[in-house]
């Protein structure tokens, strides 16, 4: 297993992987797979401009599992967020999860954040766990998901701390 941090040009790599995953496990994403199957490849290689994106792939090249970091708007300017955290279910169990958060968290750290912090759907059990593992901290900060209100979500926490840097 590989995490390689992609640019615009692996768009059709990134394309397939967040497919999978839309279709694979709607209920996480705040999106539909019928307007994602909609964009064209500038919509794609627009997102890789925007947002550093990171893929788990296997020996093969195939694309296992993906992550985005962005700096989310109304937060502060030393926190960044992970989106679109998703491993395959054949590979899930493997570390690939914990080494998709390390990606991010390598990646703030060098961007001077002083935090991550993601969002878990309340019974996304094993996002809670791996999140925990990887050490964010829960808030108890939630709020309703705005695709499915009957749903909610909680935020998790990870400070940056010096010996994480390298």
């Amino acid at each position: 297993m590989l995490i390689q941090r992609v640019g615009e040009d692996d768009w059709e790599l990134v394309r397939d992987v967040r497919l999978r995953a839309v279709r694979e496990n709607p209920q996480i994403f705040g999106a539909s797979l019928a307007r994602e199957n909609r964009f064209v490849e500038s919509h794609w290689r627009m997102r890789l401009r925007t947002s550093p994106t990171w893929i788990a792939v296997d020996d093969t090249g195939t694309g296992r599992g993906i992550v985005q970091m962005l700096q989310e708007p109304g937060s502060p300017i030393d926190d960044r967020h992970v989106i679109s955290l998703w491993v395959a279910p054949e590979s899930r169990r493997q570390g690939m999860g914990w080494a998709l958060l390390d990606a991010v968290r390598q990646a703030a750290a060098a961007d001077g954040a002083r935090t991550v912090s993601l969002w878990v759907v309340d019974n996304n059990h094993a996002a809670g766990d791996l999140s925990v593992r990887a050490g964010y901290a829960r808030t108890g900060e939630r709020q309703a998901l705005s695709r499915d209100g009957s749903l909610t979500e909680e935020r998790y926490v990870l400070t940056i701390v010096p010996e994480q840097t390298s």
